[in-house]
C-alpha cells in the first residue's frame, strides 16, 4: 500500500459521499459504494491549543475508501484509494494508493 498525501478535487453528492474526483490531471468516476470511517489523530503533537469553537474535526479525520474508474476509460480496472476529508475548510486528500493498484500499474 503506497501512503502518502496529495490533494484532489472531489464532487460529492447532495449526501455528502464522493462521486468524482481528479487526480494528477486526470478524472474519475466513483464506481462502487464508497466507504466512510473515522481515524483518530494526534491532535496533541499538532495542535497546542484548540481555537474557540473548532471542536468538530479537531480529534478525528473523516476518511473515505472509494473504488474509482478513469472517467476516459471505461475498460481500466478499478483503483482502490483512500481520501481524507477536512472537516474546517472542505479541503480532501489522497491518503492511500492500495496495493492491487500498483501492482497493476507495473504490468
Amino acid at each position: 500500500m503506497g501512503v502518502f498525501s496529495e490533494s484532489v478535487s472531489v464532487v460529492c453528492s447532495p449526501a455528502g459521499q464522493p462521486e468524482t474526483l481528479e487526480w494528477s490531471g486526470r478524472c474519475y468516476t466513483v464506481c462502487v459504494e464508497p466507504v466512510r470511517w473515522f481515524e483518530r489523530r494526534k491532535w496533541w503533537a499538532e495542535e497546542s491549543r484548540a481555537p474557540l469553537g473548532s471542536g468538530p474535526g479537531l480529534v478525528d479525520h473523516e476518511i473515505w475508501r472509494v473504488q474509482v474508474r478513469a472517467s476516459e476509460d471505461a475498460g481500466e480496472g478499478l483503483l482502490t484509494l483512500d481520501l481524507s476529508r477536512h472537516v474546517g475548510s472542505g479541503r480532501w486528500r489522497l491518503l492511500r494508493v492500495h496495493d492491487a493498484v500498483q501492482t497493476r500499474r507495473r504490468a
